[in-house]
């Protein structure tokens, strides 16, 4: 099965639970759209909304580049908690995996995304934010294609 979120343009809505430490899990809700250049180039922008709580929503802009045939790729990503963010990412037969960290940060913050594939139009979210060494937040997700 090849991957069809991040490697294909298209509408993914997002839904799960968003926990922080020493807090009770909220639930999450959120839209990610995913679009493509000619020249390999992809921008995707999620929105992360929390609908039980009076939490502000989050809000992620992320530019990259994959050549044709390859597994690693780099991006940027500006984060409206976080601010600058630069990142990679590797594809692996069933799971893509994105690392970043804060660009001039004095928290040494950082965060891991993991995207299991279940079917061409459903993945398996996982990611986590760190200060340091420590957790700070986590997500568990589905997302999920919508039509076009």
């Amino acid at each position: 099965m090849a991957h069809t979120f991040l490697l294909e343009a298209g509408r993914w809505r997002l839904q799960g639970s968003w926990l922080e430490r020493n807090e009770m899990p909220i639930g999450v809700r959120g839209l990610t759209l995913v679009a493509w250049s000619k020249d390999n180039w992809f921008t995707m922008v999620t929105k992360l909304m929390f609908p039980d709580s009076d939490r502000e929503e989050i809000a992620f802009q992320y530019r990259g580049r994959l050549d044709a045939g390859e597994l690693q790729y780099t991006f940027v990503l500006q984060h409206s908690l976080l601010g600058r963010v630069e990142g990679e990412g590797w594809i692996a037969p069933e799971t893509i995996v994105q690392r970043y960290w804060v660009l001039n940060d004095r928290q040494r913050r950082s965060g891991f995304e993991t995207m299991h594939q279940i079917d061409e139009n459903k993945y398996y979210l996982s990611s986590s934010i760190l200060a340091g060494h420590y957790l700070t937040s986590m997500m568990e997700a589905t997302l999920e294609r919508q039509p076009e």
